[in-house]
């Protein structure tokens, strides 16, 4: 395959920086800035220094390709030039600590949404961070970081890798996952636009997920409630039972098989396979 520009591979084509900017930096509304890259480290380190420096909220870094990406857990991420989504936002609320675990929820919500709408997708969620298609393989990430006050969230999004590209085998994109679309330039314009609207709502609620309709919707697309699933614990520990709910504070409520339940703020979930 030929790497001789941005239009040597017609599946993967450019984005049009100066059409996202008309269609989403509009008087009034929530994004402030929108850059758009053609290569970078990492898009939330990026933006985590433009926030150092003063940035607005509603910053937008988009990379055409993003060479050492993060997840969670340390975890590299990367892909080829323009086969995916790689961005971070910068978020600056006003809200009490203890409801800022809920963004990288919303930002779930809005990439669910998203995927849905214009890609034409069964996409649902895994508890905390991770976007699935049929058979659990990982078609996108959420990694939400703090930054001298404010909140850096990235979002990677594969939408046209191949199979000999994949970086795990349980990976897939909206390509592989049989998507209607995986034009880049709507799916971004809907995810920003989602994330605005509920980061509107949300912060107008002071934070609270239930006013907000937050925790309803993120009921409504999690597929890790109601299954088997064992958690690796920060700590080194694990947890296996069923994953029964999301508390108020968005952490994931699991009832092992004594019945006593435990919520769980942070870890890595794995779904039991379904038969």
């Amino acid at each position: 395959m030929s790497t001789g520009g941005a239009y040597s591979d017609l599946d993967r084509p450019p984005l049009h920086p100066a059409a996202l900017r008309r269609a989403l930096l509009v008087p009034g509304g929530f994004w402030t800035d929108l850059r758009v890259v053609e290569e970078t480290g990492s898009t939330n380190a990026d933006v985590a220094a433009a926030a150092r420096d003063g940035a607005l909220e509603g910053l937008v870094i988009v990379a055409e390709r993003q060479s050492a990406g993060r997840g969670r857990l340390g975890r590299q991420w990367q892909s080829p030039p323009r086969a995916g989504l790689a961005l971070s936002v910068l978020l600056r609320p006003a809200l009490p600590p203890g409801r800022l675990g809920w963004l990288p929820l919303l930002a779930g919500v809005a990439l669910a949404e998203s995927v849905r709408r214009v890609a034409r997708i069964d996409a649902y969620l895994k508890w905390p961070n991770d976007l699935l298609l049929r058979g659990d393989r990982k078609t996108a990430g959420i990694l939400a970081e703090a930054a001298d006050g404010a909140v850096v969230l990235g979002i990677g999004l594969n939408t046209t890798l191949r199979e000999d590209e994949l970086p795990r085998p349980d990976a897939t994109s909206l390509a592989l996952g049989g998507a209607m679309s995986t034009d880049r330039d709507p799916l971004l314009r809907a995810l920003l636009r989602s994330i605005a609207d509920w980061y509107t709502r949300f912060t107008e609620h002071g934070g609270d997920p239930e006013a907000s309709g937050l925790r309803e919707e993120y009921v409504l697309h999690c597929g890790t409630l109601g299954r088997r699933v064992r958690v690796d614990l920060p700590g080194g520990g694990t947890l296996e039972g069923v994953a029964s709910g999301i508390d108020g504070d968005g952490r994931l409520q699991v009832t092992d098989r004594f019945g006593a339940g435990q919520a769980v703020a942070a870890g890595d979930v794995v779904h039991a396979r379904l038969d």
